[in-house]
This record gives C-alpha cells, structure tokens and sequence, in this order.
C-alpha cells in the first residue's frame, strides 16, 4: 500500500512540475523561468504581479527596489521575508513577461494563474493573510468583490480583512498614487505591519 505523502510533499512534487511549466514558452522573450517560493507552514502569502527582469535572472522574488518598499510597508527584513516557513510568494504571472514598448513590463501571461493557483492554494492550508500588491492579484482573488479601480479597491481595504489587504503595487512607477494618497501610508501600512507582526509573532 502506497503511503499517503504529506501536504509538503504534495507541495514540492507541484513546485516542480510548475518550474517545469512551458505553456507559454512561444509569448515569453527569455524564455520560461517560473518564480515562487512555497511552503506548506508559510502563514502569509504575497501575490504580485509578474517577475521582472531582475527577478528572472536571479530567481529570487521582489529582489528588486520594489521588494525593498513592500518589505517596509510590512515592517520586515530580507532574512523574514525569504522564510518560506513563514511567508509565501507567487505571482498572477510566474514567468518575466518582457517589456512592453511604451515602458515597463507586459501585463502578466493570462494562462498563469488558472492553471496554477488552484493547484497551489490547498497545499498552503495554513495562509492567515494573503498580500495582494497590484491590479492583476486583485482581479484573480476578489473578482467581483473588487471596485472598479484599484484605488477604491485599496480605499476599501477593511471590507477584505481578515483574509485580503489589497495594496497598490510598490513600483516606483507609482510614486505618484503615494504621494496622491497620503492616507495609505497613514491607514493601511501600519495596520498591514502590525498584523504582520501578530501573524509571525514577530
């Protein structure tokens, strides 16, 4: 009789069939390299966009400036951050799009997320909060829940609490939404820090 794997287990065989993905090998100009990291006592989840170049060539999730930014919104350092024990991330998109031509990347691949995340989501049975940072993770988690803009959907980010924070993505690209709209580093970033905090007992 075969033994029954652990929810780890299960997770690590999916893990690597995603990171053996090429379904949109032909729409990907470097080619595919899937970025997540996952485990089955990960407490937090972050879904993001899509990888960025960097990212693509290093493999490591938000290694970039806006990485440095979501970490200090979250009040936590690289060492907690990169703790798959306690925190996981993946994206709507797992792979580096490549550059759109008016600047930036390209929208995250639309295959992504319905192929993988409910594959994923079951074997993270432990996930308290799950961070979703841009316009893409808003639309695959709270679908109609979510407001016709993302600045209202962030506005509105007490209607998805416990489980949802809604967050604009921390690009440099949107400097200027912070600056517009003072009151989410005043309302939502401390609230986001201490339950943070709360969840990892930090």
């Amino acid at each position: 009789m075969t033994e029954k794997l652990s929810t780890q287990e299960e997770l690590e065989l999916l893990v690597q069939k995603i990171r053996r993905c090429t379904v949109c090998a032909a729409h990907l100009p470097l080619g595919p390299r899937p970025v997540v990291h996952l485990h089955s006592e990960a407490r937090i989840l972050i879904v993001g966009q899509a990888p960025g170049r960097r990212v693509h060539e290093t493999g490591i999730s938000w290694d970039d400036p806006s990485g440095d930014r979501l970490r200090d919104w979250m009040g936590i350092d690289r060492d907690v951050f990169y703790n798959v024990r306690k925190i996981a991330i993946m994206s709507a998109g797992f792979c580096y799009p490549g550059r759109h031509p008016r600047g930036g990347d390209l929208p995250p691949r639309p295959e992504c997320m319905p192929l993988w995340h409910p594959q994923v989501l079951p074997l993270l049975p432990k996930i308290e909060l799950t961070i979703l940072a841009g316009t893409y993770a808003q639309k695959g988690y709270l679908k109609s829940r979510r407001k016709s803009s993302l600045t209202d959907t962030v506005k509105h980010w007490k209607s998805y609490i416990p489980r949802f924070l809604p967050l604009p993505h921390p690009s440099a690209r949107n400097i200027a939404w912070f600056q517009s709209n003072p009151w989410f580093e005043e309302e939502v970033v401390p609230y986001l820090r201490d339950r943070v905090h709360t969840i990892l007992s930090l």
